[in-house]
């Protein structure tokens, strides 16, 4: 069985996978299990492991393998769908998205998350719906590296990258084309910070 990913974005839906111990069965649920299994190994009372895999198996996360006939009862053997479990970021860590969002300062931290944010958000959702119909989605992401000599190296960069950008999508843009939203960002690597003469941040 193939997988893909399954995309969170209502904070109820994430309410469900962020709680500690639903993520230790999702851990787990790599390989199938019972509940009875789970809670010996936990050292859990397997009431408790249950309710909280029903709830993973509400949300779509946990499937059902198989059922076992065990002293008059049935045992269910469950295990976590295969696949990549995305959290939206722009409903996780703060409220206020829509004020981030009127953020346009191309060289604002903030503004760098909530243009990744909406990335994730977007690519996430329609994988899932090619998924689900057994399609591909088309994506593509170009990465590089460089090392600038000052902060104003990189606002000649940035310009000069914008402009290159507008340039090659005037050649590839087709009235009647499927539409792309093509995004272009830098931060540092994460590491150590440098620090200039004045101490400032490098």
């Amino acid at each position: 069985m193939g997988g893909g990913i399954h995309y969170l974005g209502e904070p109820g839906a994430m309410a469900v996978v962020l709680a500690p111990l639903r993520r230790q069965l999702l851990a787990r649920l790599r390989e199938p299990a019972s509940a009875t299994q789970l809670a010996a190994a936990l050292g859990l009372p397997r009431q408790k492991v249950n309710y909280h895999l029903r709830a993973l198996e509400t949300a779509g996360l946990v499937e059902l393998v198989e059922e076992r006939r065990r002293r008059g009862c049935v045992e269910r053997i469950v295990r976590a769908k295969p696949g990549t479990v995305v959290v939206d970021p722009t409903v996780l860590g703060h409220d206020d998205t829509a004020g981030l969002s009127r953020i346009q300062d191309q060289y604002a931290a903030e503004h760098l998350v909530e243009v990744a944010a909406a990335t994730v958000r977007d690519v996430a959702r329609m994988q899932t719906e090619a998924d689900e119909s057994g399609k591909r989605l088309l994506t593509f992401t170009a990465e590089t590296g460089v090392r600038f000599a000052s902060p104003a190296d990189v606002h000649r960069f940035t310009e000069e990258l914008t402009e290159a950008l507008r340039e090659i999508a005037s050649r590839y843009d087709t009235p009647d084309g499927r539409h792309y939203r093509v995004v272009a960002g830098g931060h540092p690597n994460p590491g150590p910070v440098q620090t200039d003469d004045q101490g400032e941040n490098r």
